[in-house]
Parts: C-alpha cells; sequence; structure tokens
C-alpha cells in the first residue's frame, strides 16, 4: 500500500509542476472540448438520451448471469467459443493455449482497456509471441514503451513533435515529418503485420445479449482488420460491457461517439457474431470469446458500487477532471485513471493497495456532470473513502490527523489560535513539497473570520 501511494505522490508532484505536459494536455483536452457541443446536438433531448442510457445498463447489470447466458447460447450457435475467466491469470493462459495451438508466433491487436488491464502484451511477450499494437495512439504508446495516458486516446500527452522525434528514433524517419507521413509509414509497417498474423485480439465496446452479438466502435479501421483478416480472432470483454438487445446501439452508439471524440457517430462500426458462415466471403476461421470478471462480480454484489459497471469508457470524465488535467494518465499507475478509474481500480486490483485513488479528487463534481450514462462519479468517490475507513484500511497517523481535523473545524477559537506569521512558517518551513513547485506562502495575520467579525461588529 505505502508503496503504490508513494509512487502515486512521487509522480503527481512532478507533472503538476510540468507545465510542457500541462500545455499540451490543456491543448488536446481543450480541442475534444470545442467539438463535443457540436456533436450534443443530435440527440434532441440529450438528459432523456443519457438517463434511456443510464436505465439500459441497470437493466442489464440487474440481469448480468441471464444476459451473459444468453449471449452464450447465441453465439456459439453460430460455431463461436466461449470461455469464462475468473481473473487475469485464466484470460491469459487462455489466451496462450489458443496461440500453441495455433502456432501462433505474430499477433495483431486493436485498441483494448482490458488488455491492458490484464497485461496481455507483456505475457505474450515473455511467451515469444509478438503483439503488435494496431491504434496509431497505442502503436506510438507501444513503439515508446509505455501504456496508454487516456482510456479513448492513448497519446494524449505527446505533441506531434514527439511523435516525430518517437518515429525517427525507431523507425528511421525523417524528424521534421508532419503527422500525415507519419500516418503513412504506421500504416505500412502494421498491414505489413496483418499479413503476418495468426491471431487478432480485440476488445468489444458491447456485448449484444439478444443476437449474440460483440460490437466495436473505432476510427482508423484498424479494428475491422484485426478481427478479420488473422484465421483465429479472440475477443476478450468484461462482463460489464453487455446490452440487451442490437436496437440499444442506435443510443449507445451515438453516446459514445459524441462524449469520447465529440463525433456524431464513429467511422467504422462492426457487429460480430461469430466465425466465417459458409455463405461468407471473409471474416476469421475460428472465433473465441473470453468473458472476463477480474474482479467485476465484487462490484455487482457491492450495491452501492454496482453503477459504476454501467460505464461506456467513453473518456469524458477524464477530459472533465482538473485532477487529472494537472497529474496525468499515467500517475495513476493502473490501467484505468481519471474518475472512474479511481472509482474502480480500488475495487478490481484492492482497496488497501489502490484507497489513495479515491481522494485524488476535488470532489467538484464535474465528472458527474459529463457522464454519457450519468453515473454519480464524485459520490461513488467518498464511498469508497467510506469503505476504506470502516474496513480498517487507514493507518494509525491517518487516524490521529483526522481527528486532530474534525476537532480543529468544529472549534474556530482553535483555528484562530495561530496568527499568519505562524501559519505561514508551518507551511513554508515544514511542508516542504508546497514550496517546491509554488514558491513561498504568506497567510494574512488576521484569518477571513476574525476580520469578517470585525468588519461586521454590532
Amino acid at each position: 500500500m505505502k508503496e503504490k501511494f508513494a509512487d502515486f505522490i512521487a509522480k503527481s508532484t512532478i507533472k503538476a509542476a510540468d507545465r510542457d505536459h500541462r500545455r499540451k494536455i490543456n491543448f488536446n483536452i481543450g480541442k475534444y472540448n470545442s467539438v463535443v457541443p457540436q456533436g450534443k446536438t443530435q440527440f434532441t433531448d440529450l438528459h432523456l438520451a443519457r438517463e434511456r442510457a443510464k436505465n439500459i445498463k441497470w437493466k442489464a447489470i440487474s440481469t448480468l448471469d441471464t444476459q451473459l447466458e444468453d449471449f452464450e447460447a447465441a453465439i456459439t450457435r453460430r460455431g463461436a467459443k466461449v470461455i469464462w475467466a475468473e481473473n487475469a491469470a485464466e484470460a491469459l493462459e487462455a489466451v496462450k493455449k489458443i496461440c500453441e495451438e495455433k502456432n501462433c508466433k505474430t499477433l495483431v491487436k486493436s485498441k483494448s482497456m482490458v488488455t491492458e488491464e490484464i497485461h496481455l502484451n507483456e505475457f505474450l511477450e515473455k511467451n515469444g509471441i509478438e503483439s503488435v499494437e494496431t491504434d496509431l495512439g497505442e502503436y506510438i504508446q507501444q513503439l515508446d514503451g509505455e501504456p496508454p495516458y487516456h482510456i479513448v486516446t492513448p497519446a494524449m500527452h505527446k505533441s506531434k513533435e514527439d511523435v516525430a522525434k518517437l518515429f525517427s528514433h525507431k523507425l528511421g524517419t525523417d524528424p521534421k515529418a508532419t503527422p500525415e507521413q507519419l500516418t503513412l509509414v504506421a500504416r505500412k509497417v502494421l498491414r505489413e503485420k496483418y499479413v503476418q498474423a495468426e491471431v487478432g485480439v480485440t476488445g468489444a465496446n458491447f456485448i449484444i445479449s439478444d443476437i449474440g452479438g460483440i460490437a466495436i466502435t473505432e476510427n482508423e479501421g484498424n479494428g475491422r482488420l484485426s478481427c478479420s483478416m488473422p484465421k483465429t480472432h479472440i475477443v476478450i470483454a468484461g462482463i460489464e460491457k453487455v446490452i440487451p438487445s442490437m436496437q440499444d446501439l442506435a443510443l449507445f452508439w451515438p453516446l459514445l461517439s459524441t462524449f469520447g471524440t465529440g463525433q456524431r457517430v464513429t467511422v467504422y462500426n462492426t457487429i460480430i457474431t461469430g466465425p466465417r458462415q459458409p455463405n461468407e466471403k471473409d471474416g476469421p476461421e475460428e472465433m473465441y470469446v473470453i468473458l472476463l470478471d477480474n474482479g467485476r462480480t465484487n462490484i455487482l454484489a457491492n450495491e452501492k458500487m454496482r453503477e459504476s459497471l454501467y460505464c461506456i469508457r467513453c473518456g469524458a470524465c477524464l477530459n472533465a477532471c482538473p485532477v487529472y488535467k494537472n497529474i496525468g494518465g499515467h500517475t495513476y499507475g493502473a490501467p484505468y485513471s481519471g474518475p472512474i478509474g479511481s472509482v474502480i481500480t480500488p475495487h478490481l486490483q484492492g482497496l488497501d493497495e489502490f484507497k489513495h485513488l479515491s481522494y485524488a479528487s476535488s470532489l467538484c463534481g464535474n465528472c458527474t456532470e459529463v457522464c454519457a450514462v450519468k453515473i454519480n462519479l464524485h459520490e461513488l468517490l467518498l464511498e469508497n473513502r467510506n469503505e476504506a475507513v470502516e474496513g480498517g484500511h487507514n493507518t494509525f497517523t491517518e487516524k490521529i490527523a483526522w481527528k486532530m481535523w474534525k476537532q480543529a473545524m468544529l472549534r474556530r477559537s482553535w483555528m484562530n489560535m495561530a496568527n499568519g506569521a505562524t501559519k505561514s512558517w508551518v507551511v513554508n518551513s515544514l511542508l516542504t513539497g508546497w514550496k517546491e513547485s509554488r514558491g513561498t506562502l504568506d497567510f494574512p495575520q488576521k484569518s477571513f473570520n476574525q476580520q469578517w467579525k470585525e468588519r461586521f461588529k454590532k
């Protein structure tokens, strides 16, 4: 616990003071903010659309067992094989077994946060299998040896100059190459990998229960190529991705597009209902769907936290969060960052190790305000804090500190005992971390409370 917390504090301290980092991320989030309002105009009643989406996800999660069974039955009838994985180890072992059976040496992979969650790339590398990210942002991150920075835009923290330097170093391109030129280079490299790959791996934006389908939405076509060109297609999806009906996509696809990137709809939208059928000309010969739990049923069993499973991974809460915009995605030390990551990570990876993420919030409520499916994220962060205390995950030092804080808040006279000079000395001399990135702090001689009383004294 202490190691994770110390790492978080160290990274956040560096990133919060890194003006170049803040400039890049705020530039890219600014571009996002400029297009999202236009995307929202496609909804006649946006509030109603978000409310409907939340209700649909409530139904899906409330009946998750039957929804998943219906999905399995439907997709199995079309020749796909469904594998239930209780944890990351089981999912990885299933992928390994399939790859060994297919004598797989190269695997292409479309953008998928759940594969980051189980650390698929690292696992495959250890087992002698080349795993290639085909999403351009993910490919950039893989070249740089970094995990994704953002749920939707993995390389948000990089400028075009940063990418040009990286491609020059790794691929020998012109260090002054334009984004268009760099994209063409990546396309050439990746298309060769599509041809070589024996296995393709994708995630799932939605699992469609009634038709037994996997819905994928993307802007580059790499997801469609990853699932159709290799002879074997493996889907790895969290069990919470279920929606009851194909008809629900008419609502969820536009919501995900608008809140994710500001688009009315993404460029490529694909529904996969099994491997290639006898009357079809393309598609994989075999298809496997790995349904991953990995702590999700723990969240399902928690009535107060269950709402977090409604998330459609649009990333809107990250773009709205003042904390995320200052400390960045890598600081969180987990695949899922920002407000939604701070809510679910303690339950997926252990409250004892990651409880500090729930405190990485100003509780301004902006994340709740922008959520596509109206998850009460700031309230769930408070619930995480409460569960940490109730479960005895806070240290003795924390308990004493909060008791002292409580007593001081309940007694205004205690707060007024120290004058401005004393408060300034405490912050500037004892809390040295404050000074490093902000300079010295000088408190006024009298508190606001004291000045108020003097001004309005009767």
